[in-house]
């Protein structure tokens, strides 16, 4: 299969991208993967909304409701596990 097909038709590795982006940044080549799908992936667009929204829910309970600026941080051996398993889900 064409390597741009891949890409295209993948929202496995398209939403795994998009939860990762929302933690960390992600490489070119991700980024550039993610772009691509979701101009041929409308569900994947609307898993892209759907997330952001139930993260800036969860942030604004954590923030008490208000516009608070402080700011949420996982503990670092949490990060790691997590970036952990969505590479090796990513790799698979």
């Amino acid at each position: 299969m064409n390597e741009l097909k891949k890409i295209q038709y993948n929202c496995k590795k398209a939403t795994l991208l998009i939860e990762k982006k929302s933690f960390t940044k992600i490489t070119f080549r991700e980024e550039i993967e993610l772009r691509i799908h979701l101009l041929g992936c409308s569900v994947c667009v609307l898993y892209k909304k759907q997330s952001k929204l139930i993260n800036d829910r969860i942030l604004q309970l954590y923030n008490g409701g208000g516009n608070s600026e402080k700011e949420y941080h996982l503990p670092d051996t949490y990060k790691k596990q997590m970036q952990s398993k969505i590479d090796q889900e990513l790799n698979k």
